[in-house]
């Protein structure tokens, strides 16, 4: 069923078409990245904040019926969200969903993974920024690596696509590139390496301790071997992708800040407590919650209302962050608070 009478495009006024859409389930999360969250008296929405697998199935079923084709559903930690594989199943079964994936740490993800393939997942990205035990304690402020490493070799099991979320932090992951490029190789796994954003929630970020992705190139083809660009890939894909010339392997590059995409964009957002964003980056948020829990709407008044607010969302998308640029201001709310 079309929410709304309109059939274009969901289009910004800079000619971009939006066809993804990145649904947080939770702001809660199971470990403490020191460039994600505090340690401590982490501020969470309470739980009665936090859309229902209902209210997000609604808005999904809506921006499907504007032209969404992708889903990507995230955190905090996804999951975390109790019966998860239940809104997997319910947003998989929308007419017109071609993509569904989600982003995790996969500290849980040894017991998930084969409900979320039964359900309907078909890929799955997991956080991993090194293989050393300690490294990963000291940035996680968790003993959870081996965990870790069992959800992904379960994910695998489950035949579910994987693939690892890397961020490069300057003097501190140096030693972790190679190790995690060539434990992808020897997996079939693609490692995406993700430049460190100015997203964390203790003012942590400055420039000289983001590890560009022309420096990580470097050092994979000094120590492992030439990478190809992967011929004909897609322009609206964040990750820059390259392939080992001897044929063993994929690598990304999400350079975030050394070569911004903006300019490719083709996501908006919904956070868990019923907001849409239409850049990581935004200042400013739309209130879907507020729709959904008005009793004075209808059904498809409320379908029209959401079809509104998600084009109005589009429509005032700006042109890009402008990270590089001294006009640049952080986003208000940390990286957990608005979904990966």
């Amino acid at each position: 069923m079309n929410a709304s009478p309109e059939h274009t495009p969901l289009v910004d006024g800079f000619g971009r078409l939006h066809d993804s859409l990145r649904v947080s389930v939770t702001d809660r999360c199971n470990i403490r990245c020191f460039y994600c969250m505090p340690e401590e008296a982490v501020d969470f929405v309470p739980r009665a904040g936090i859309l229902s697998f209902e209210e997000i199935e609604q808005v999904v079923r809506v921006a499907v019926g504007l032209g969404v084709r992708k889903l990507r559903v995230t955190g905090g930690e996804p999951l975390l969200r109790r019966d998860l594989p239940v809104l997997i199943r319910k947003l998989a079964a929308i007419p017109g969903v071609e993509d569904l994936a989600l982003t995790t740490n996969g500290v849980l993800l040894d017991r998930l993974a084969a409900p979320l393939a039964e359900a309907g997942l078909q890929r799955i990205n997991v956080h991993l920024d090194t293989l050393d035990r300690a490294r990963f304690q000291q940035i996680t402020r968790r003993d959870e690596l081996d965990r870790v490493l069992a959800g992904i070799g379960a994910a695998q099991d489950a035949g579910l696509v994987v693939k690892i979320n890397a961020v490069a932090v300057k003097n501190l992951v140096e030693p972790d590139i190679v190790p995690l490029a060539r434990y992808g190789r020897d997996r079939g796994i693609e490692i995406r390496y993700i430049e460190f954003m100015p997203l964390d929630a203790q003012g942590l970020w400055l420039r000289d301790k983001v590890l560009t992705a022309d420096g990580i190139l470097e050092m994979l083809e000094a120590e492992i071997g030439p990478l190809d660009p992967i011929p004909d890939a897609d322009p609206r894909a964040p990750a820059l992708e390259y392939r080992f010339r001897d044929g063993a392997g994929t690598v990304g590059f999400i350079a975030s800040v050394s070569r911004p995409f903006c300019l490719n964009c083709n996501r908006i957002r919904l956070t868990a407590d019923g907001h849409l964003r239409y850049c990581l980056f935004a200042i400013d948020e739309m209130d879907v919650k507020g729709v959904l829990r008005d009793g004075a709407f209808g059904g498809e008044e409320r379908e029209a209302k959401l079809a509104e607010l998600i084009r109005a969302n589009v429509r005032a998308k700006w042109l890009g962050h402008e990270i590089n640029t001294q006009r640049f201001v952080p986003p208000p709310r940390p990286m957990y608070a608005i979904g990966g």
